[in-house]
């Protein structure tokens, strides 16, 4: 087996398999398994133990294997056995595992030579086996007997194919030598399942039972009915060495000494016996790991590069090493400075591809819904219109006026100032939600150590609660200084004249940013409703919304419009979600009552998130479409003014209307680019410069290095995985390595002439075709071993050469032996000779010589007794 002995192979291969183990199910060694096939009587049970070196299969006449043995042999420093259907018992005793085999048996198939396809699993650990599987399998019979389907043969034949079909496995044959090979079941079997004959291994038992005279030289040379693998004889203990207790190892001795003894085999002894069959069949696992190998050391070295950056710092790695934990603490908390600065200010590198995070979120909250949360606090037209002629009468007093008061000016723009202070303190509110969930993001790449991490999050969450208060103190001081003076000369306000000149109408779209161009303010998919309930309801499409129109589209090609829709006289109001829908719905409507799409007076829209929608509307405020609140009820309004107002007063009220308009929109432009600067400077930046400056201090202050830098369990675990899987996956390639360079690879046998060999013949017909059976004359019983005797075991066609050009082995003598042309098995039944004749060693009658290259001496089996089924 190459330059190394399979005695130092078996505790590489194991070693590399408990390698496997510890990797994980990535790879594995996965080495075939060898399935005994053979008929009664073969010796197929002597053959499996001499694998164990130990004798622990039942015995007996007839049928003793009646289910699927599978035979676990694995490595082990102790020798015991166990059986899955009984765990947690543990068998020293090899008597004891006998016992449970046939207990087994019977619990499934009864006591009256039933079968059953259900394996018994047994495990042998032992310190001198390799880890493979070996499977015995029922001996191939014709006649049911007992508790035995009629169809028994064709059973054994399917539970047999079942396993021998494998790819993986090895078929060792087992046929004993006092029967007729060219009938062997097994090797038919074998034929079938493996026509190429790379997998097969013929084994010959019984040959020191052969009559004195004859011997299978021949057949074990690979002469006669050769096969690609040839055959290995075997000599087994005989029932009485069994009886009486007799040790293997004095068996194998005694089968090492019949080889050297018999002159027929005396020549080729080191190719015979159980050793032998051992080395043959290790060679041949050994050419399958070999042949595995490359595929294996491949994927073997791709997880050990990708283990090599991760591992390098564990390989000298020290827990209690207080300049690795200092290394360590500056890392972590310069990373999580980087980590959070990439976050706000946005970064090229692990860019979120699923949802807004950090710096994109407040900047959403800066332009979208802070602008948002300004409109919706804007004053109601009825109830300001009330307010200011209040204001005018109150400053009047007992006079009537003639002059519109600047006093009734101030006072409300005052008061509408005010409203500002609480959607800015929501900003910020907004702000420091989106910094806290950043912090708490950045802090899980520290969850390596626990008490940092939480420290960590601590103390910038703290911090950022510190600056809240300050935040808030500076907006609102921006909001108390625009109180502190109302500047009627600012550039953007229109002044007394043309506040009296401005139309009364109020509602016309208000002047936005670039509203001389058309620009795209948003695009995305919107849910329209109420589009028909013909329709199923509700219909998504893509929408555009740009400065003058909102159009719809079918997909986001944009290619086939369904509709543009102007947004003059537009507005927007809420509608309640419905009981069955997840979707949050607002609604488009005009507010001259005008229906604003086919036959509808209101476009309901839906979004999957209320966050959605508050978007949604920040965008139709940068297009100039506002809430209702805007102007509700705006004529109803005038009418009650008109009715309880002079038309003096009416102007009065409409010029100080106007003049709040221009001024308090002056503000809010003021207040929406000062709110995020200020954020920024006093909270965001702030926070960035703490996290470098002071973090690491406050850190220090805060507990010792030590219980800051305390692995967690989870850590731990997976650093020692990590550093188990690395050294696993070094020493599996060292061991390849070593298997590589200390084994040899033998080639695969040339292709012989197995045509002798057919898959199925007259001893095993194929389901469909059976032969006829046989009438048998009365007060003769029927012979149920050996072969049938009359014809010839070739047989030779009328009037032409035998087919082969050597002859076969005779069967064992039996009452009968008459060498004569074979009639067709499937015409008149053989007849039957009258009594038995001894045939002498010799050529028999009807087969042809064998051609000169081989031997000359005769080599014949003495034919066993007849068998009426053939």
């Amino acid at each position: 087996m190459g330059n190394r002995g399979m005695e130092e192979l078996i505790p590489l291969v194991n070693k590399l398999q408990d390698a496997f183990s510890s990797i994980g199910q990535s790879c594995h060694l996965d080495l075939p398994q060898i399935a005994v096939v053979g008929g009664q009587s073969a010796g197929k049970s002597s053959v499996l133990e001499n694998f164990v070196g130990r004798d622990f299969l039942p015995r007996g006449s007839g049928i003793v294997t009646r289910r699927p043995l599978i035979l676990q042999l694995i490595f082990s420093k102790t020798e015991y056995a166990e059986f899955l259907h009984c765990k947690s018992k543990k068998f020293t005793d090899f008597d004891e595992v006998r016992q449970e085999i046939e207990a087994e048996t019977d619990r499934v198939t009864g006591t009256n030579k039933g079968i059953s396809p259900v394996p018994i699993n047994l495990r042998v650990y032992s310190p001198h086996v390799l880890n493979l599987t070996l499977i015995d399998l029922p001996g191939i019979t014709k006649v049911p007997v007992g508790d035995q389907p009629q169809d028994i043969e064709y059973q054994i034949r399917d539970m047999i194919l079942q396993f021998i079909s494998r790819e993986s496995s090895l078929i060792l044959a087992v046929t004993p030598a006092n029967m007729d090979l060219a009938n062997s079941d097994a090797l038919k079997m074998a034929k079938e399942v493996d026509p190429q004959g790379l997998r097969t291994i013929g084994v010959i038992t019984k040959l020191d039972l052969m009559d004195e005279g004859t011997d299978a030289r021949d057949v074990l040379e690979n002469k006669l009915l050769p096969l690609r693998r040839g055959y290995i004889g075997v000599v087994n203990r005989s029932q009485k060495d069994i009886d009486g207790k007799k040790d293997i190892r004095a068996a194998l001795a005694a089968e090492r000494k019949f080889f050297l003894s018999h002159p027929a085999y005396r020549h080729m002894a080191d190719r015979m016996g159980t050793p032998h069959l051992q080395k043959v069949l290790n060679q041949q696992l050994t050419n399958h790991i070999r042949e595995t190998l490359p595929s294996l050391r491949s994927k073997l070295q791709s997880q050990l590069l990708s283990l090599e950056k991760e591992v390098e710092e564990y390989k000298n790695f020290r827990p209690d090493d207080p300049t690795r934990k200092t290394k360590a603490l500056l890392q972590m908390v310069q990373q999580f400075g980087v980590d959070f600065e990439k976050r706000i200010e946005g970064s090229g590198d692990q860019v979120d591809t699923l949802e807004l995070s950090g710096g994109a979120r407040i900047n959403r909250i800066f332009h979208e819904r802070f602008p948002f949360e300004l409109v919706k606090m804007e004053f109601d037209e009825k109830d300001l219109r009330r307010e200011i002629s209040y204001a005018i009468k109150n400053i009047h007093g007992v006079r009537t006026g003639l002059f519109t008061p600047d006093l009734a000016f101030e006072a409300i723009v005052k008061k509408q100032v005010v409203k500002l202070k609480e959607p800015c303190l929501k900003c910020v509110d907004l702000v420091i939600q989106e910094l806290i969930n950043t912090v708490r993001q950045c802090t899980n790449k520290l969850g390596s150590y626990p008490r940092l991490r939480e420290e960590t999050e601590r103390i910038v969450t703290t911090h950022i609660r510190e600056r809240e208060g300050k935040t808030k103190d500076q907006i609102l001081l921006l909001i108390d200084i625009e109180l502190s003076y109302i500047n009627t000369n600012h550039e953007d306000f229109i002044g007394f004249a043309n506040a009296q000149q401005r139309n009364t109408q109020t509602n016309k779209k208000r002047a936005i940013p670039n509203q001389g161009e058309i620009l795209v303010i948003r695009r995305g998919w919107l849910t329209i409703n109420n589009i028909s309930i013909m329709k199923g309801g509700s219909k998504e499409y893509w929408f555009v919304l740009t400065a003058e129109s909102l159009s719809w589209y079918k997909d986001e090609e944009e290619k086939e419009k369904k509709y543009m829709l102007p947004l003059d006289n537009l507005k927007i109001r809420d509608v309640e979600k419905g009981f069955m829908s997840n979707k949050h719905v607002f609604a488009i409507f005009n507010t001259e009552q005008r229906n604003v799409y086919k036959d509808l007076r209101q476009i309901e829209l839906a979004c999957d998130s209320q966050e959605d929608v508050d978007s949604w509307k920040a965008s139709f405020l940068r297009a100039g479409v506002y809430p209702e609140k805007d102007q509700t009820e705006n004529e109803d309004g005038a009418q009650e003014n008109t009715f309880s107002m002079d038309p003096q007063l009416e102007r009065q009220v409409e010029t100080i209307r106007n003049l709040v308009d221009s001024y308090v929109g002056i503000i809010n432009k003021s207040i929406r680019d000062l709110m995020p600067k200020t954020i920024m400077h006093l909270m965001i930046n702030n926070t960035k410069d703490f996290i470098h400056s002071e973090l690491l201090a406050y850190l220090y202050s805060s507990a010792d290095q030590s219980s800051l830098m305390e692995e967690s369990a989870e850590q731990a675990q997976r650093r020692d995985e990590m550093l188990r899987m690395y050294h696993a996956l070094k020493e599996a390639l060292s061991i390849i390595g070593d298997i590589s360079t200390s084994t040899v690879t033998t080639p695969v046998p040339p292709p012989v002439d197995d045509t002798w060999l057919q898959p199925s013949g007259p001893h095993s017909p194929p389901p469909q075709r059976r032969a006829p059976s046989i009438i048998l004359p009365p007060g003769r019983p029927p012979a149920v071993r050996g072969p049938t005797p009359g014809p010839p075991l070739i047989p030779i066609p009328a009037g032409g050469p035998s087919p082969f050009s050597a002859p076969p082995i005779p069967s064992r003598p039996g009452p009968q032996n008459v060498f004569a042309a074979a009639p067709d098995p499937f015409s008149a039944p053989p007849q039957i000779p009258s009594r038995p004749a001894r045939v002498p060693p010799g050529i028999p009658p009807g087969v042809p010589r064998r051609p000169p290259a081989a031997p000359n001496r005769p080599t014949i089996i003495r034919p066993a007794e007849p068998s009426l089924l053939d």
